[in-house]
């Protein structure tokens, strides 16, 4: 049996005989945090089902971790939790002189996109939202049900929003029969609002709205089943303040459109 045998000698001078640096010599591990990192990972991977790992890792770092993607990404590999891989992005629209024909955003109120998604109730019954973003923040400013909707509906919507949110410079939008009809390009007009139609079979001009849109169907519309348009649009009035005030956008360096602790202005009313 060996026994402990205890020198009678310093620590610097047992460290210089052994070669050991005396910080070394001090050192003792930290617990493995990994396990409680995991959890706050998972906990939010289930709360925000379609979020991957960057925005997930943003969250974290909004809770106090101090961690960046790397960290978080073999962990959430382990746990496999990675989404589809995305479809390949489609070339942009140029004229002969290479310049993009889309208007960019440059300010607050410099272009709204608007466009129309459409889903069917629990009953099979078709239903149709408008769905409104300012290109610029990539703030939803609404997101409109109801059971039918024509120009009327779209312009007495916009109506609402302008006295709200102020008044864009351009409505951008796609060819379709309630943008184009007369009644609701003339009010635009007079209100000073330039309307911009995107080219025929090019949805990916109106690229901010659609990618929105894309959104919207994947984390609401495919996972809900709704019986009635005021149910769908209570959820997505909920939906809609967490997109706006917490979900991380890349674009934004990770930030939300309208973080939580800069918000102002009161909670989003129904459409």
């Amino acid at each position: 049996m060996h026994t402990r045998q205890k020198l009678d000698t310093s620590e610097r001078r047992t460290c210089t005989v052994l070669g050991v640096s005396r910080s070394s010599h001090r050192y003792q591990s930290k617990p493995a945090n990994d396990d409680v990192l995991r959890l706050a990972m998972i906990r939010l991977a289930k709360q925000y089902g379609r979020y991957g790992y960057r925005k997930v890792t943003a969250l974290l770092r909004m809770e106090g971790w101090q961690v960046n993607h790397k960290k978080v990404e073999p962990l959430w590999d382990e746990e496999g939790l990675q989404l589809p891989h995305r479809h390949k992005k489609r070339r942009r629209l140029y004229h002969k002189d290479s310049s993009v024909i889309r208007l960019r955003p440059t300010h607050l109120n410099h272009v709204w996109a608007i466009d129309f998604v459409h889903d069917k109730l629990s009953n099979g019954r078709s239903y149709k939202m408008l769905t409104v973003l300012d290109e610029y923040t990539r703030e939803a400013l609404c997101v409109a049900v109801r059971p039918k909707m024509n120009a009327s509906d779209v312009l007495d919507i916009l109506h609402r929003l302008l006295m709200k949110h102020g008044k864009p410079e351009y409505i951008r939008s796609d060819n379709g029969p309630e943008f184009i009809a007369a009644p609701l390009q003339d009010w635009l007009r007079r209100v000073g609002i330039q309307p911009m139609q995107i080219y025929p079979g090019f949805p990916w001009e109106n690229g901010y709205n659609e990618r929105f849109n894309g959104t919207l169907r994947r984390e609401v519309l495919n996972a809900e089943w709704f019986h009635s348009t005021k149910q769908a649009q209570v959820a997505i009035n909920i939906w809609l303040r967490q997109y706006n005030q917490i979900r991380p956008h890349h674009a934004l360096g990770m930030r939300p459109p309208v973080p939580e602790t800069l918000l102002e202005k009161p909670p989003i009313q129904w459409c």
